[in-house]
């Protein structure tokens, strides 16, 4: 991209950027394909657990039973995946649970309407706010809403209620069973294998010279890598923030490598034989040995050994180098370089400290270790605590609470709206306004298209196979089954096509309990199409638009980390304690702040105009605030456990550096001109602190640990911060120029 300089006055022949067309952006999210979903075995032991209670409740004389414990099966399924065994059996159990109560609730409360929407438009809004936990949890809560709806529309006796819901439970544990026995493979492995591919180039090109013409090192490794990472999307699970992160200072380290490596030409061309050059040489070959270790423990997702330790090694050279100041000929020119050499030495360091860390919180080991470091912090220090994720997204501020809002305004007006009128089917309004309203607007456009279009695709096709084929009991199973494995299969592809089969196979299922596929066809048809349609105007009556927004939301979480930090900071300076309440709020504020921004990120990245590059960006700057929130925690969470000392001046003088560091990049953040020379030198700021005090004292040894990570955090976000507020003013420019009359020359 041409930076503002470049730019000058065109004549009308030439081509100018122009703004991507958002109808044929809108018409590519209708079309996607996205074949890295289909995953066939997946889909064939889903279809296992629909046909085999399926098959039992028939061979049994129990056909009834038998569909409810495939329907239970055929929910849970949508919760199913391939990640590690832990996690996905506590999320499908979890979802199995989730929809036996809303089966049970739903069946209880039908007959009486107040009842039903009453509890229908309370299930709404939980599950609208489940979307602040995380696309799991959103996605257990959309399922067992689904669940709530349908059974809503056929009430039972308590007793049946009851019956109903263990069977779905049965169905639910079946597919749990199956899922954990037939899917053993391990999550995250391409990218793991991309990042100790470039570690371990990154440590080859350490070892050798780097020549000023020649290109930066590791360069495909890194390209590689980018894209691996960036096929994370909107994952913002602490496995996929640690993989960004990790990413992040693998390009810092590349770059301080390459720096090392012609500062090093530089003195052996002016002044060979010079003690320094021998011990940049040493360091390099330690920097080395430490990134294949990185790479390696990436790798093998095991915990970095006594490879750890050469970080020590590497202070011990910048110290030797720091000796060299004043020594030799050439003074000034000597010093020159020894300052550079010694300032990318210091900041290497730390970098490698940071993988180190990142790299053995990403092993097994570690995460697990991070984990009961977790369940051992209070709850409300908990970085990824869900009640504490719930409880600060309860206000108007929130677009996580704006759309439950809205999710639940819908699916009462759709459920009141059917009932009202008696029509029949009339549970597939609130069913279809369920699926479709999401938070973002990209996604409901689409998804109303598609289900509508879909259904009717779906409806039609149903229609040729009970016209065409000779139907009864096996041949209706042999069906179910085939298009299960589609559903599973293709359907997570594109939702167009999830639209058409599973509209199908809900005929189906509903062909083989004995009704009649007449009595379902038009009134599913009319009556999804009203659904989307509610759901479209109502998220046009109250839409969350985020184009432009990015910016600000990720201005408003440093604001509220400055305010957090600020707090925290206070409770080391200042000799009483300060309040738990005058900590609450500031937390309680990043928090609502955080999760505002991983929703805008989600929503960002479906809205038509925005290249993967902005969200990769976006992405890598949100993993190094994750980093800072967790040093800041730290520090909170080491008051009580740590005895008080007199605060150090030096750690004040920190302080307010990183508080002038964060207004800075919030200031970028909101588009204005931040030159890097205004930030303050944080990495001196922490040399000087770890030079204060007795390093034995545990409050001491702590801030010192924490000052370092946000000083490495903080680096890295000045870093893409600046990049990206350039960016934005060039895209600015270039947009301008566009729509601006050109000038004949």
């Amino acid at each position: 991209m041409a930076s503002s300089s470049q730019i000058r006055i065109t004549s009308r022949s030439e081509k100018q950027p122009k703004a991507p067309n958002q109808a044929r952006v809108l018409w590519r999210l209708l079309t996607h394909f996205d074949r890295s979903k289909m995953i066939p075995a997946l889909a064939l032991r889903n279809t296992a657990g629909v046909v085999i209670p399926l098959v039992m409740g028939f061979a049994l004389g129990m056909p009834r039973g038998g569909l409810a414990m495939a329907s239970g099966a055929l929910n849970v399924s949508y919760s199913d995946g391939h990640d590690p065994y832990p996690q996905r059996a506590r999320r499908m159990l979890a979802s199995t649970a989730w929809c036996a109560i809303a089966i049970f609730l739903g069946a209880l409360t039908g007959r009486r309407n107040t009842e039903a929407i009453f509890v229908t438009t309370a299930w709404a809004f939980i599950a609208g706010m489940l979307v602040a936990i995380g696309a799991t949890a959103a996605d257990v809560g959309v399922i067992s809403l689904v669940m709530l709806v349908v059974y809503a529309a056929q009430p039972l006796t308590a007793r049946q209620a009851a019956e109903a819901g263990v069977l779905a439970l049965a169905g639910g544990l079946l597919q749990t069973a199956l899922s954990i026995a037939l899917w053993p493979v391990r999550r995250y492995t391409p990218e793991r294998r991309a990042l100790n591919d470039l570690f371990q180039e990154l440590a080859e090109a350490a070892n050798k010279p780097t020549q000023a013409s020649s290109a930066p090192p590791a360069t495909p490794a890194a390209t590689r890598a980018q894209e691996a990472i960036a096929s994370l999307g909107s994952d913002n699970s602490m496995e996929s923030v640690r993989f960004r992160a990790l990413l992040s200072q693998a390009e810092r380290i590349r770059l301080s490598t390459m720096m090392l490596s012609r500062l090093r030409l530089r003195m052996e061309r002016e002044a060979p034989g010079h003690k320094a050059i021998e011990a940049i040489g040493r360091y390099l070959e330690n920097v080395s040995s430490i990134l294949r270790s990185i790479g390696e423990a990436l790798l093998s997702n095991r915990k970095i050994g006594l490879d750890a330790d050469r970080v020590i090694l590497g202070v011990a050279l910048t110290y030797q180098i720091h000796s060299q100041h004043g020594m030799g000929s050439r003074k000034v020119f000597l010093e020159a370089v020894l300052q550079d050499t010694e300032y990318q030495m210091d900041a290497l360091s730390g970098q490698l400290r940071a993988a180190i860390d990142l790299a053995n919180h990403a092993s097994l080991e570690g995460a697990a270790e991070f984990e009961k470091k977790e369940k051992r912090q209070p709850l409300r220090l908990r970085f990824s605590s869900s009640i504490a994720s719930l409880r600060a997204n309860v206000n108007f501020r929130s677009t996580t609470f704006r759309h439950a809002l809205r999710l639940a305004f819908a699916v009462a007006a759709g459920n009141m709206l059917g009932r009202a009128f008696d029509w029949r089917r009339s549970y597939w309004i609130p069913m279809t306004i369920v699926l479709v309203l999401k938070p973002e607007f990209a996604v409901t456009f689409t998804r109303g298209v598609l289900r509508v279009s879909g259904t009717i695709l779906g409806l039609l096709l149903a229609t040729a196979l009970f016209h065409f084929l000779p139907i009864h009991t096996a041949t209706e199973i042999i069906l179910i089954a085939s298009f299960t494995f589609l559903l599973r299969w293709v359907g997570p592809a594109n939702y167009g096509v999830f639209a058409v089969i599973v509209s199908a196979l809900v005929v189906l299922l509903l062909a083989i309990n004995g009704v009649s596929p007449k009595e379902v066809i038009l009134a599913r048809g009319l009556n999804t199409a009203a659904g989307g349609v509610l759901a479209l105007l109502t998220y046009l009556a109250w839409p969350t638009w985020e184009r432009s927004r990015v910016g600000d939301s990720m201005a408003a979480l440093l604001a509220a980390y400055r305010e957090y930090f600020s707090a925290v900071a206070r409770s080391y300076v200042e000799k009483e304690t300060v309040g738990a309440l005058a900590l609450e709020l500031p937390r309680q504020n990043s928090r609502t702040a955080r999760t505002n921004l991983e929703s805008s990120l989600e929503r960002l990245a479906a809205e038509p105009g925005v290249t993967p590059e902005q969200i990769n960006r976006v992405n890598a700057m949100l993993a190094s605030t994750h980093r800072f929130a967790h040093a800041i925690m730290a520090l909170e969470a080491g008051l009580p456990l740590t005895p008080p000392v007199p605060a150090r001046q030096e750690f004040r003088i920190f302080a307010a550096d990183v508080e002038e560091t964060l207004a800075l990049l919030e200031e970028a953040l909101s588009g204005g001109k931040v030159a890097e020379k205004q930030f303050p030198n944080l990495r001196e700021d922490h040399n000087l602190l770890i030079a204060a005090g007795d390093p034995e004292r545990q409050r001491y040894a702590l801030v010192n640990i924490e000052a370092d990570r946000m000083t490495n955090s903080l680096n890295t976000l000045r870093e893409e911060i600046l990049e990206w507020a350039r960016m934005r003013r060039d895209a600015n420019t270039a947009e301008s120029l566009s729509a601006a009359p050109a000038v004949k020359t």
